[in-house]
C-alpha cells in the first residue's frame, strides 16, 4: 500500500514537471499559472503543493534533473578530456552544452526569466549552478591564472550566443548549423585562453 502511493506521488511529480515544461514552452514562465500547470496534468489543484512550495521551487527541481542527467552522460563519456590546453577538449565542451541549451531549452529560458524578476531566486540558481562553473575553472587551471572568472566569462559567451543562435534566431546565424556555430565557439574560446 505504501509503495503504491509512494509510485502515485512519483507519478505526479513527474505529471507536473512535464505539465509545467509544456506550459512554459507555450506562455513563458512568468505567465504560467499553477493552475495552469495542474491543468496540463490533469491533476487537483491542490496536488501541486503536495510536491512543490511554489512555482520557483518546481523550477529548480527542474534543473536539479537536467543536471543530473548531464552529470551521467558527461561522466560516461570516455571522450571527455578535461586538459583546455587542447582544442579538441574545448570543441567536446562546447557540443555538450549546445546539446544540453537545445534540450533544455524551455527550462533555460524559465530560469533565465525567473532569476530577471526574483533577485532571490537568481542568488540560488548561482548557488545552484556554481559545482559546474568550478567543474569549468578546473579545466581552465592550467591555461589560466584566473580560472574561476575565465570560466564565467567563457560560460556567459557561450549561454549568449546559444540563445542568439537557437532563441532569437538572429539573423546573422541564419546560415550557421550546430557544428559550425560549435566551431565558431570552439575557435574564439580557443584563443581567448590558448592564444592560438
Amino acid at each position: 500500500m505504501a509503495d503504491s502511493r509512494k509510485a502515485r506521488a512519483a507519478e505526479t511529480e513527474a505529471a507536473l514537471k512535464a505539465a509545467a515544461q509544456r506550459v512554459f514552452d507555450r506562455v513563458g514562465y512568468l505567465n504560467a499559472k499553477i493552475t495552469d500547470i495542474t491543468a496540463e496534468a490533469g491533476r487537483a489543484a491542490g496536488s501541486f503543493y503536495n510536491h512543490f512550495g511554489s512555482k520557483e521551487d518546481l523550477l529548480e527541481s527542474l534543473l536539479a534533473d537536467m543536471i543530473e542527467a548531464s552529470d551521467r552522460e558527461v561522466g560516461a563519456a570516455a571522450e571527455h578530456d578535461p586538459d583546455f590546453a587542447k582544442r579538441s577538449a574545448i570543441r567536446w565542451h562546447i557540443a555538450q552544452y549546445w546539446r544540453f541549451f537545445q534540450d533544455n531549452r524551455t527550462v533555460v529560458l524559465a530560469l533565465g526569466q525567473a532569476a530577471q524578476v526574483d533577485q532571490q531566486f537568481a542568488d540560488r540558481l548561482a548557488k545552484l549552478l556554481e559545482p559546474d562553473l568550478r567543474h569549468l575553472a578546473d579545466h581552465l587551471a592550467g591555461t589560466s591564472d584566473r580560472p574561476e572568472a575565465t570560466a564565467l566569462a567563457i560560460s556567459a559567451l557561450w549561454q549568449q550566443f546559444a540563445h542568439a543562435k537557437l532563441v532569437q534566431q538572429h539573423p546573422a546565424t541564419a546560415d550557421l548549423t550546430d557544428d559550425e556555430a560549435i566551431d565558431l565557439l570552439t575557435d574564439l574560446t580557443d584563443r581567448g585562453v590558448n592564444g592560438r
